[in-house]
């Protein structure tokens, strides 16, 4: 058996390595992930269903996922009751004793407007994806733009004809954690690329980059006015041929 021969195999056989890698890597973290988020909620909730409810006493086995199921039941009917008026009711009064709470009260309404922003009202959420120079100038960090507020900040900074947006970076590669910054909305370069491209680009630190689309050509058009994206004008021209007229062939 040649040298090539066994250098070709040993490729081969990488290459198959590598390739059932990449299959088996995602799939076995979701898999464990989700069944570690099962387990955790089962931990929390079947202490507290009773006995006669609870199939680990029938079954010689356990059943994973009983007491996510429990849990997605209570959660559903506590926001049925809630929905009505006597629940309303019975919540304004909880509430009304968090608010006499000092420490207690401002984690609670921190908490409750960060869900209701992320899962009641979808407008109010990260709207697209662009680029501020930051930390320094020439080099750029990818961020996520909210909506225009006028708010108290713009009150104090805005330039006349250039308010103040409100950004968050992200960390890599974890996209949950980062800075909020008020960015000139003329710094502001927005990319094309949908919030989902742009948080995959953060987890992976680069390495899973979305395809360029074939609009490209007018990343500088925005929906609600132009920020920092170069005029149609200042875009790059393309090079001309190096063929001259001379160089054609006389038709």
């Amino acid at each position: 058996m040649s040298d090539a021969y066994k250098v070709s195999a040993m490729t081969r056989l990488r290459n198959y390595f590598l390739t059932g890698f990449i299959v088996c890597a995602p799939l076995a973290i979701t898999i464990y992930i989700a069944w570690s988020f099962i387990g955790w909620v089962d931990s929390w909730v079947k202490p507290y269903i009773p006995n006669s409810y609870n199939p680990d006493n029938y079954l010689s086995i356990k059943v994973p996922g009983f007491g996510l199921i429990v849990a997605l039941v209570l959660i559903t009917l506590i926001g049925f009751l809630a929905a009505n008026f006597i629940g309303r009711a019975i919540v304004s009064f909880g509430e009304r004793l968090l608010n006499r709470m000092p420490l207690v009260r401002g984690l609670y309404k921190a908490l409750k407007q960060l869900f209701e922003t992320v899962l009641s009202n979808k407008s109010e959420m990260f709207r697209t994806v662009g680029m501020v120079e930051y930390p320094r100038k020439g080099v750029w960090s990818l961020v996520f733009v909210a909506n225009e507020k006028q708010t108290e900040i713009n009150d104090k900074l805005d330039k006349e004809g250039d308010p103040l947006i409100a950004v968050f970076m992200p960390c890599t590669p974890n996209p949950t954690t980062g800075f909020l910054m008020y960015v000139p909305k003329s710094d502001i370069v927005v990319l094309d690329m949908s919030i989902e491209d742009g948080a995959k680009l953060i987890v992976s630190a680069g390495l899973v980059a979305p395809e360029v689309k074939s609009k490209a050509a007018a990343k500088g058009v925005l929906v609600d006015g132009p920020m920092g994206n170069p005029a149609p004008g200042e875009l790059p021209q393309p090079a001309l041929s190096k063929r001259t007229a001379s160089s054609l062939p006389n038709r």
